[in-house]
């Protein structure tokens, strides 16, 4: 049983490794059994087609997300929260990049895939307006509700987007550099700027200064 477990993990773990480098479009399950050097029996074994893959990958992507997009226990947020927010979200987004290219594809191909998504979007949607509530209550950002619900949906389309944006303006949509991303990060960190109150100014500027890149670095493959 261990064994079969483990021949389980390493299918998974290849095929995200590939699906990042290739492309999901681009990798086939015989690809992965040949870069796994198994047969493809071996590999159908454990997994019936390519979408039983990605349905994994996208629970792995889901639970890593939703553990840490949640406000604080038991007490305020303050800004080193908000640095972990930041530091997790670009881990997420480069850990399972291939999921930020490919959704569209992805959600079209499997319709099961695509429920789950849209319950994931809203989940994902409920939590950012509570964190972002929770750094109003705070004192760190001065934010209506209404404007609350507005930045939380701008910062869901740029997260969700940004990879999209890179893969059309890149000279080789396939190579992704992780100082791309980072400059996701910042452009969420922007949208969020205006509504600082002075106390954390400084605190927030320091962040921006962290995860700015130059555009122009964004668009060249590294």
């Amino acid at each position: 049983m261990a064994a079969r477990l483990k021949t389980s993990q390493r299918i998974i773990n290849t095929s995200l490794e590939l699906f990042n480098q290739l492309g999901e479009r681009n990798v086939s399950t015989n690809h992965i059994a040949a870069h796994m050097e198994i047969s493809p029996g071996n590999l159908y074994y454990h997994f019936p087609n390519k979408q039983a893959i990605i349905s994994v990958l996208f629970s792995e992507y889901e639970v890593l997300v939703l553990d840490f997009l949640r406000p604080p226990e038991g007490r305020l947020p303050d800004v080193s929260d908000k640095r972990d927010y930041l530091k997790h979200l670009l881990n997420a987004m480069w850990r399972y990049r291939f999921l930020y290219r490919d959704i569209e594809h992805l959600l079209l191909s499997d319709s099961e895939l695509a429920v789950r998504y849209r319950c994931f979007s809203t989940q994902c949607l409920a939590q950012g307006q509570a964190i972002y509530s929770g750094f109003v209550q705070a004192g760190i950002l001065d934010m209506t509700p209404q404007q609350i619900e507005s930045l939380t949906l701008n910062a869901w389309i740029i997260l969700t987007s940004w990879v999209g944006f890179l893969c059309t303006t890149s000279e080789n949509a396939t190579h992704l550099s992780e100082e791309a991303l980072t400059r996701g990060i910042y452009q969420l960190l922007i949208l969020e700027s205006g509504y600082v109150t002075p106390p954390y100014r400084a605190a927030v500027d320091e962040l921006l200064k962290k995860y700015y890149v130059p555009l122009q670095k964004t668009l060249v493959v590294q």
